[in-house]
């Protein structure tokens, strides 16, 4: 199987896991959320607060990456989402900025999922989800924008920037929300649990320098990434418990919270420690703001 079709099987099979951790729309992410620095919430709380404290520090985290990268201030009116997920960044650059998105996904599946919530969400006409692969996109001057949530870990990084270099507007911006290795012996574990091909952040500045794109703004946000696999792991627990317990199975099984328990922690450790770094990147080309 190719790697492409392995990404692909991967988030087709994991699609009810994420729905019934991160919830049922309309805006439904998969990725890490934020946590204030120092704020240690108790992990041994309900499995619904567990469920909102994921699904809110998800938002926290998208909502002060456009913070930062100046999107209030100056809202791009049309927005590349490349590797959307269940859509729900495409729905907040929608919903909080007015923005026409492009939602860019390789499995089919969760096209229809994504207009389903975006039209739940009150701007089905202003997101429109495609099933394609970011390295053919083709697209010329279309977008202000373009955005990829722990999605460019899939990617060959120069045909990345340069893609997204000829779709973006003169002076448009390219924010990246993304994991580094810092310390390459742990690559090939969170490789092969994701299925990604993480990379280092140098790799990432040489090929965005290629493509004639100039770094604008690199926060580290790792530390207060690192809460998000503790409680993870506690929703994880709280559900086995609640398995254990006599309730309905549901989309995990006991053996794979299990697996995502052992993997949380170990990822958990490596944030803790910077093995792997989680940065917000904004990237921008030529032609000012």
């Amino acid at each position: 199987m190719s790697d492409d079709a392995e990404v692909r099987l991967y988030y087709r099979r994991k699609t009810q896991e994420i729905l019934h951790k991160y919830g049922l729309g309309p805006r439904v992410h998969f990725h890490v959320g934020l946590f204030p620095d120092g704020y240690r919430p108790p992990a041994t709380v309900s499995l619904g607060e567990l469920k909102q404290r994921l699904v809110a520090s998800q938002e926290l985290i998208v909502e002060h990456a456009a913070r930062s990268w100046g999107a209030y201030e100056k809202p791009p009116r049309r927005v590349l989402d490349i590797g959307c997920g269940l859509g729900g960044t495409s729905l907040y650059w929608a919903q909080a900025h007015g923005a026409s998105v492009t939602g860019l996904t390789v499995a089919a599946e969760h096209v229809p999922l994504i207009g389903h919530f975006a039209r739940q969400a009150g701007v089905g006409p202003r997101v429109s989800p495609v099933l394609g692969d970011v390295h053919e996109l083709d697209d010329t001057h279309a977008y202000d924008a373009a955005y990829a949530n722990e999605s460019s870990g899939y990617t060959d990084r120069h045909r990345l920037f340069e893609v997204v270099a000829k779709a973006l507007k003169p002076g448009g911006w390219f924010g990246i929300q993304e994991h580094f290795v810092c310390r390459p012996e742990w690559g090939e574990f969170i490789d092969g649990y994701y299925r990604t091909r993480l990379g280092t952040r140098e790799e990432y500045l040489e090929a965005a320098g290629a493509a004639g794109f100039a770094l604008e703004r690199d926060e580290d946000v790792t530390d207060a990434v690192a809460e998000f696999w503790m409680q993870s792991m506690a929703w994880n627990t709280a559900e086995l418990d609640r398995l254990r317990a006599g309730g309905a199975p549901a989309a995990w099984s006991r053996q794979r919270l299990g697996e995502s328990t052992v993997a949380h922690s170990k990822l958990f450790r490596l944030w803790r420690d910077h093995a792997v770094e989680t940065r917000l990147l904004l990237f921008r080309t030529g032609g000012g703001r």
